[in-house]
């Protein structure tokens, strides 16, 4: 194994990678606030270093583990450190990839936006916090790490500060990720008291020394954790209001970094998951990947289809590395960000021409944004499942690990849900494709019929398309459109076999299998059973959406809606989460506010003014009796004395017979007294 990379330490090269981004975001919030185009090619020419450092260990085969101590307390010590194996090695090759990529797209999405400094800082700050997850070699440092991703997603969310959607979304990310944070917290601490350590090499060895029960309490404490950030019921909640952000946020939100931070826990600690909690993790995967797939199926805002369908895709990782699939998991979450930061960039590039979401206003792009449409296409081909391209291979993998788990454990819902999942994604991704690329515009139509039952309405002449987003759409400019073709080059071959044809195990399968922390069951006789389900589902997905929504439907959906009215209604008010938090959590809890602000105000603020009223009255009797007592004795005191003095100074002449002769009076009258007082 090599020991350098281009003949520098490994070391070196992870501790440049990793502390680049963060030196980016210090010098943005320093010293380029206020210069945008600086910021955006500092943090950009970053970005292009860890994908260069990621790349370059990841690529001449180095691994290494290296810490030192930063904190002792008694038996107690806490060290900082680096751990850099396949898993570390894959991860930050698309950390890289992905971040510099949406770092390039945004040069030009972003080109206008007068917060640009803030926004390129903050990406920076975000590359930093998930190289520091992937990285890291204790479970201190991922946790130190891990809310700082949270807060840069808090930061990017809330970009937009002017309207009100992006405040509440960044708030409501935030609070739904405490909570899994908490439990995560609570199973560091379980983890070091049960095991004496929270070093991820020592973790594995010492789950062996201690109790099933311990194991299944630490595990499912740290699967919190992941619940939060990777978007699982019943927290994911927080990631379709996610949204709120720039576009290339979410790109990098969904696809490298935040909720991939969860899947690679669990992967990562997959040695201390014991059975009941892995079949805990495949049923909570399966519940979150039916459930977002059908509120996928009737949103109208192609931006929440991609939120709702990364909610749908985690879900199946989960669901693969809880059936024992932990190769098949995280080959899901390799090839997904890939082909979810194609899809979300070329979100962005629709909007940035079209400036709507709305899926029912749009149509007919396809020969206007040709790049776009098709870059687009390749990803929602390559997360439906379709042959030849990554997510076939991926979904592949999970479905035959779930197919493997079903007969051996009788688990058979947890089948059924990759299964259905996979063709629900295919009918609601396709859904999306037809309605924004294929066929005319319907804002078209509509204003059409709209000049045409008003054809003598005065203010709209012929040739007015302000009413169509599409009439003036164009394709993007070259630094948005060569990000899309980038990525879509893995999104086809990431998952690629070695015989480069459909049938195999494919490469990134083989590596994750043979790096796996535990041993896990052999998948080859259910490859190509799995491969049949996964063609016959993507098929009828696909088909199912052609006959609605393309060109060439043959069916109308509304009646559909209409007929499955309970059904729709679920999907439409999100299985009622939403309400359901507000009635048991938010109105309570703002209700509580409200009397504790309500007692504030009347019980707290009365005894305060009361006292501070008291004060005034008494303060103002004690100026009455101050002025009155205390200064008339002494003022009158004072007007004794200067009259007594005004009337003495009447005796003060200078004449000297006149002082002589009151002196020899005086001494009359002394001796006088003195007689009279001798002879009585």
């Amino acid at each position: 194994m090599p020991t350098t990379v281009f003949g520098f330490s490994p070391l070196l090269v992870a501790l440049v990678t990793l502390l680049t981004p963060l030196a980016s975001a210090a010098v943005i919030a320093l010293f380029l606030r206020r210069q945008g185009a600086i910021a955006s090619l500092v943090s950009t020419f970053t970005a292009a270093l860890i994908a260069a450092g990621g790349l370059s260990l990841a690529y001449t085969g180095v691994r290494f583990t290296d810490s030192a101590d930063w904190l002792t307390l008694g038996n107690f010590t806490l060290s900082l450190g680096i751990k850099f194996d396949d898993l570390s090695a894959l991860m930050i090759s698309i950390v890289g990839v992905v971040g510099l990529c949406v770092h390039v797209f945004s040069l030009g999405y972003m080109h206008d936006d007068a917060a640009k400094a803030r926004y390129f800082g903050g990406l920076s700050i975000f590359m930093f916090s998930m190289l520091g997850i992937v990285l890291a070699d204790n479970l201190f440092m991922i946790f130190i790490f891990w809310e700082l991703v949270g807060f840069s997603s808090y930061v990017l969310i809330n970009h937009y500060l002017e309207k009100q959607s992006a405040p509440d979304a960044s708030k409501k990310a935030f609070i739904a990720n405490r909570v899994g944070d908490f439990g995560f917290l609570l199973g560091i601490i379980a983890c070091y008291y049960a095991l004496g350590t929270v070093n991820l090499s020592n973790i594995a060895a010492a789950t062996v020394s201690i109790a099933g029960v311990d194991t299944n309490v630490i595990a499912l404490l740290l699967f919190c954790g992941a619940v939060g950030k990777s978007a699982q019921v019943p927290l994911h909640v927080w990631l379709p209001d996610a949204m709120a952000g720039p576009t290339p946020v979410s790109a990098l939100i969904h696809a490298a970094t935040m909720v991939a931070a969860g899947v690679y826990l669990v992967g990562r600690f997959y040695a201390l998951f014991t059975a009941e909690t892995l079949l805990y993790i495949a049923y909570t995967g399966g519940v979150t990947m039916i459930i977002a797939a059908t509120i996928a199926l009737v949103q109208t805002d192609y931006k929440k289809v991609l939120a709702y369908s990364t909610i749908s895709q985690l879900g199946m990782m989960m669901l693969g590395l809880g059936s024992l699939g932990w190769a098949a998991g995280l080959f899901h979450l390799i090839t997904h960000a890939f082909f979810k930061a194609l899809l979300f960039l070329s979100a962005g590039s629709i909007y940035h021409s079209v400036h709507t979401y709305d899926m029912p206003k749009l149509g007919g792009l396809l020969k206007k944004m040709p790049i776009t449409s098709l870059c687009m296409l390749i990803a929602t081909m390559a997360i439906s499942g379709v042959p030849l391209l990554s997510g076939f291979y991926s979904k592949d993998a999970i479905l035959a690990a779930t197919m493997k788990f079903a007969y051996d454990t009788g688990h058979i819902p947890l089948f059924a849900c990759a299964a259905f999942g996979s063709a629900l994604t295919a009918f609601y991704m396709f859904r999306m494709w037809f309605l924004v690329f294929d066929g005319t515009s319907r804002s078209a139509h509509l204003e059409h019929a709209s000049h045409s039952a008003h054809h003598d309405d005065h203010g709209h002449g012929h040739g007015d398309h302000h009413g169509d987003p599409v009439a003036h759409a164009h394709e993007s400019e070259p630094a948005m459109a060569w990000p899309l073709i980038a990525l879509a080059i893995p999104s086809v071959i990431v998952g690629y076999p070695i015989t480069i044809l459909p049938i195999g195990e494919p490469i990134l399968e083989q590596m994750l299998s043979y790096c796996a922390p535990v041993a896990t069951p052999s998948l080859a006789e259910y490859h190509i059973p799995a491969m049949l389900v996964s063609f016959v589902v993507a098929s009828l997905g696909i088909g199912g959406a052609a006959l609605f929504y393309s060109r060439w439907r043959i069916f109308n959906a509304e009646p559909f809606a209409k007929n499955f009215a309970f059904l729709y209604n679920l999907f439409q008010n999100k299985w009622y989460f939403d309400k359901v938090y507000d009635t048991i959590f938010v109105q309570p809890i703002m209700s509580l506010a409200y009397n504790i602000a309500k007692f504030d105000k009347v019980v707290v603020d009365g005894i305060v003014n009361g006292a501070a009223k008291t004060t005034m009255i008494v303060s103002r009797f004690s100026n009455v009796f101050d002025r009155t007592a205390i200064d008339g004795m002494v003022n009158g005191v004072a007007e004794t004395v200067l009259k007594i003095g005004s009337r003495s100074q009447l005796l003060q002449t200078g004449r000297l017979r006149q002082y002589l002769a009151v002196l020899t009076v005086g001494v009359v009258v002394l001796f006088c007294g003195l007689y009279l007082w001798i002879q009585g």
